[in-house]
């Protein structure tokens, strides 16, 4: 996915534009303030395909030897939306429950996950997350993405 104006919907789902949201991360205009923050943008930037952004944003001492190519290639086709369902933050730590959608050829998941943060020099990275069960949404819940159609109406259909 691309963002062909910075005036569109982030989509991290702040009901923000992108130009006022993510996009001030992603070009280093800011940095997170929260843990949230950061993980809203690193969402953003696996939507966009900045993973440069990503490389950045993950601790050094926990992300061993990923790089662009590797992120690259486990990438879903098509991000669906970002569900927060919870995020503390205590000091320089910081944790954010959450579900990232997308479909690929085997059709609708998520990404579940309880994902760890660490301030440091006053910038938030990512250090790890434990990986949670998915719950799908029943035909007749409303859709993950937030359109207010019932989900058997809307991305399940698509």
């Amino acid at each position: 996915m691309s963002i062909s104006t910075t005036n569109e919907p982030c989509p991290c789902g702040s009901n923000l534009a992108y130009s006022n949201c993510c996009e001030r991360l992603h070009t280093h205009q800011a940095v997170a303030k929260t843990p949230e923050e950061l993980m809203r943008s690193r969402y953003s930037a696996f939507v966009l395909q900045q993973f440069d952004y990503l490389i950045e944003t993950h601790h050094p001492a926990y992300r061993g030897q990923l790089n662009v190519q590797q992120l690259a290639e486990s990438t879903p086709a098509q991000w669906l939306a970002l569900q927060v369902e919870s995020h503390a933050m205590a000091g320089d730590a910081g944790n954010v429950r959450f579900l990232a959608w997308y479909r690929d050829s085997a059709g609708i998941d998520a990404i579940h996950e309880h994902s760890n943060f660490v301030q440091e020099d006053g910038k938030w990275f990512y250090t790890d997350g434990k990986m949670l069960t998915v719950k799908m949404p029943g035909r007749n819940d409303s859709c993950i993405c937030g359109s207010g159609k019932k989900f058997k109406q809307c991305c399940l259909k698509k």
